[in-house]
């Protein structure tokens, strides 16, 4: 390859989720555009992911279709080994003539969706209870006062059983 700019467009559907080892995705369609820049060093790769994937939600166990956009890159160095440096830089075999960029559209995909699987039904439901929850604070006040005399009762209220020892402190 020269050093330039390439440009792919990538379509798959459920035959690719399948071939992948994974549970996550079972179902979905999406197109991937792939910009990848080379020079001397280096190969950049960008990402541009849209589609749709088939989820259950974790509530009520109904699948849902849960829209996918993701627009990432990776770098990927020349070097003497194969070796991961970061989530968005790696190191490559300087003699590496083929890259298989499968796993990479997999992982955007995953990292695109939601921790939360909820039913786009149920999610208006749900913000409003988080939304509630942030309003509720507790607040504690407290002064030299109570603490001195938080102090006296806890000495008043001694157990009996470790009168003994504290006498013995006292000699």
């Amino acid at each position: 390859m020269e050093d330039k700019q390439y440009d792919y467009d990538m379509e798959s559907g459920d035959a690719f989720f399948q071939e992948l080892e994974q549970d996550l995705i079972e179902h979905g369609q999406f197109k991937t555009h792939v910009v990848l820049t080379k020079s001397a060093t280096m190969l950049q790769l960008h990402f541009h992911t849209e589609g749709s994937v088939e989820l259950l939600c974790d509530r009520t166990l109904e699948p849902f279709e849960e829209p996918v956009i993701s627009d990432d890159r990776i770098i990927l160095k020349f070097g003497d080994r194969d070796e991961e440096l970061t989530d968005e830089i790696e190191i490559i075999n300087r003699n590496t003539n083929r890259i298989n960029v499968a796993k990479y559209v997999f992982e955007f995909i995953a990292l695109s969706l939601p921790v939360k699987k909820l039913h786009p039904s149920l999610r208006t439901e749900d913000d409003t209870d988080d939304e509630s929850e942030d309003d509720e604070v507790i607040l504690v006040y407290s002064s030299a006062d109570d603490e001195e005399t938080d102090e006296n009762d806890s000495e008043e209220k001694i157990d009996p059983r470790w009168e003994a020892l504290k006498k013995l402190k006292g000699q």
